[in-house]
């Protein structure tokens, strides 16, 4: 996914979203964090996410201050209207001066992040796998295009009498690289 932006200012309040993909919650604080030290002045920064982890999906939201379920359930409204994972979606408010009301808020927050969803270049959501494989020296370059088909790549190797290595790859694909390349020679 490459992330999208938005900006609208409805009666005096400035709301600038940003959605982007995370993998984790480490992520998202980093990329929350960041789009913060952005807007040091703004008066609220309302966020929602949902990722994939091991555990199942995660998903969580805050409102940051404004009235109860007024900004962080409109944004993951949003994600989870377009079935979307591994995505963090955060919407920044510069007070106007002009009470917007419940409605008012949750149509904005969740507006303007809707504004941001359309902006970013969506993926299709690839679940991953990491795999431990030994092969030998005369397999790599078969691997190699095997790896750039399914779009996975070597994450470490080690050099002795066979090459080991650690994979992240599709999941979906695991079962044909191991079919292919976990013969005992």
């Amino acid at each position: 996914m490459q992330a999208g932006f938005a900006e609208q200012t409805i009666n005096k309040s400035r709301f600038i979203a940003m959605a982007m993909a995370c993998n984790g919650e480490p992520e998202v604080g980093a990329a929350l964090r960041a789009f913060a030290a952005q807007h040091q002045s703004a008066h609220h920064l309302a966020y929602a996410f949902r990722i994939k982890a091991e555990s199942g999906l995660v998903q969580r939201f805050s409102d940051a201050g404004e009235p109860s379920g007024t900004a962080g359930v409109p944004i993951l409204k949003m994600i989870e209207g377009r079935d979307l994972i591994n995505v963090c979606v955060a919407v920044i408010r510069y007070y106007g001066g002009v009470n917007l009301g419940t409605g008012g808020l949750a149509r904005a927050y969740g507006g303007t992040a809707k504004m941001a969803l359309d902006h970013a270049k969506l993926a299709d959501y690839v679940e991953m796998q990491t795999l431990k494989l030994t092969i030998h020296y005369n397999q790599i370059d078969a691997l190699t295009r095997v790896l750039s088909q399914c779009n996975g790549n070597i994450i470490s190797k080690v050099f002795n009498e066979q090459v080991e290595l650690e994979l992240c790859l599709p999941k979906n694909a695991v079962p044909n690289v191991v079919g292919k390349f976990n013969k005992n020679y």
